[in-house]
């Protein structure tokens, strides 16, 4: 039976690719994402393999918006095949094209494309067979490969290999091995690029079932691309910590000043004007744009790269490897690099974040001591305003009474030319007597008019 015979038997549709059909009318209300979680459990599922088989695969990247170029892809090589395109991709498709088994996954920010082909072969990795593709199709691919892998799946009645043969095999470089799946199977890798482009892979059939070869082979490959996409986030974790480095030591810099300032302004307040403090605003200010802007370039990465670290260590836990004499198992192999790149980029991540925090407090303190004098300063003024005011109040009062003496004399001015006037009449009056008589009469009248205006006036401000 073909391994496409085999497929369709195990996994009839809609669990080829596509989606599951909906129910027409269910006796119930259903929630809008039952379909679509239900769904999510058949994604990433694998296909039964059977030994002798070879694989290649290969792992790109795409971006989270790539979907488009990623499809348009896939649909020119189904094109060149004259294999009809389906109504919807979803996340994965397989199906057969010029004599290969195709499976197309789509992840996150990156897409797996592997190739697979039952039957014996003389050398596993003499030819890949991406070969047999159009050259064009595979040198345009809409990412930048991450992962290439070639694997073969030898049968249980394969002769054992020799250490010699293991290490022509692997062009002599240290070997990685382990039983697998409770020693239904051997896996042997070197985890490194051949001059052809393609790390290379070696699983031997002791007792798998057909199942079993399809999940240990996708296992496998898991674990190649994900390892990979883990350590992604080593490089900019080691350029962020150079950058952190010198904002950690510009920030201490600018703490240092502030507590010269203070201390200088504490110990002798006559002596020189510590570093204005709108200038270590905008220096702060700047600082923290910059961690925040390293920050966003670099958070998702750094996220990215300890949830794919999560996924290898799930997968090495399911392929339950065995040790073989002298070799390393590829969870000792991987923990041993894996983890401290992990760990860099969970310190890079953690150290972004305590400085901006720092960056943040330094910043509010900076604020609070300008705060402070601006108060100093309001106060100060107030004080001023309010010193000018009663100087203003006692002028006031003093052009008040110059203001009642001035107003007296004229009136009594009028007094006096009244009292003349009568004199001169014939009137019996003494106008120096009468002028007398009238100068408080004057001068109180003056007094009150003057006060009743004030009274007035305030009481329209009031």
């Amino acid at each position: 039976m073909s391994l496409y015979a085999v497929i369709i038997a195990r996994y009839p549709p809609p669990y080829r690719g596509q989606g599951a059909e909906t129910p027409v009318n269910p006796p119930f209300p259903e929630h809008p994402l039952r379909h679509e979680v239900t769904a999510e459990l058949h994604a990433r599922t694998f296909e039964p393999l059977r030994a002798p088989a070879r694989v290649a695969h290969i792992a790109y990247l795409s971006g989270e918006r790539g979907g488009g170029r990623n499809v348009r892809h896939l649909l020119r090589l189904l094109a060149h095949f004259n294999v009809p395109a389906p109504a919807d991709l979803g996340q994965q498709f397989f199906i057969d094209v010029g004599g290969l088994r195709l499976r197309w996954e789509r992840h996150t920010e990156f897409v797996t494309v592997s190739f697979s082909r039952e039957g014996a072969f003389d050398r596993p990795f003499s030819d890949s067979l991406l070969a047999e593709l159009p050259a064009d199709w595979v040198r345009e691919l809409p990412g930048e490969v991450v992962s290439a892998v070639l694997l073969a799946l030898e049968p249980r009645d394969h002769p054992e290999h020799s250490v010699g043969e293991l290490t022509t095999l692997f062009a002599g470089n240290p070997v990685i091995a382990a039983e697998v799946a409770g020693g239904a199977g051997i896996v042997w890798t070197d985890m490194r690029i051949h001059a052809d482009g393609y790390g290379r892979i070696l699983v031997r059939d002791v007792d798998l079932s057909d199942g079993q070869a399809g999940r240990l082979v996708k296992r496998i490959l898991d674990v190649n691309a994900y390892r990979v996409m883990a350590l992604l986030g080593l490089a900019p974790a080691r350029q962020a910590a150079v950058t952190l480095s010198d904002a950690e030591q510009r920030l201490a810099d600018v703490a240092a000043r502030m507590t010269a300032g203070n201390n200088q302004v504490a110990a002798t307040p006559g002596a020189d004007a510590p570093p204005p403090e709108r200038a270590l605003l905008a220096e702060l200010t700047a600082l923290a744009a910059e961690v925040e802007s390293l920050a966003a370039q670099t958070a998702s990465r750094f996220d990215a790269s300890v949830a794919y670290y999560q996924i290898v260590r799930q997968r090495l836990e399911q392929l339950r490897q065995q040790r073989i004499q002298g070799l390393q198992t590829f969870t000792e192999f991987l923990e041993a690099r894996l983890a401290p790149g992990v760990a860099t980029c969970q310190a890079a991540a953690q150290r972004q974040q305590h400085l901006a925090e720092r960056a943040a407090r330094m910043t509010a303190l900076l604020r609070a001591r300008v705060e402070l004098q601006l108060q100093e300063q309001n106060r100060s003024l107030l004080d001023s305003m309010d010193r000018r005011a009663r100087l203003q109040l006692r002028l006031q009062e003093t052009v008040e009474g110059l203001s009642v003496v001035a107003i007296s004399y004229y009136g009594l001015g009028l007094v006096g030319y009244l009292l003349k006037g009568l004199e001169f009449s014939g009137w019996p009056i003494d106008p120096t007597l009468g002028i007398s008589i009238a100068l408080p009469l004057v001068v109180g009248a003056a007094w009150f008019g003057l006060k009743r205006t004030k009274r007035r006036l305030m009481k329209g401000v009031d």
